[in-house]
């Protein structure tokens, strides 16, 4: 039996790489609803950069999905 050590340590790497980024923006989208006034409530830029990272999380877990279910393709 062999293993292709070169390609495990590819998507290993991607994976980490890919769950990392998706952290981080999620992370931003976070901060943008907590960017506000006094009164707690969000900005209009803070609600849209949270928008926007939000979309780009569903779209990276989306297009995840799509890759694991056979269906799909």
């Amino acid at each position: 039996m062999h293993l292709n050590w070169s390609a495990l340590g590819q998507v290993a790497a991607v994976s980490l790489g890919v769950t990392v980024a998706v952290v981080v923006v999620f992370s931003l989208g976070v901060l943008g609803l907590a960017r506000g006034t006094e009164e707690g409530t969000a900005t209009v830029a803070g609600r849209a950069q949270a928008g926007l990272c939000f979309l780009a999380c569903a779209a990276v877990v989306a297009y995840g999905i799509y890759l694991i279910v056979p269906q799909f393709h």
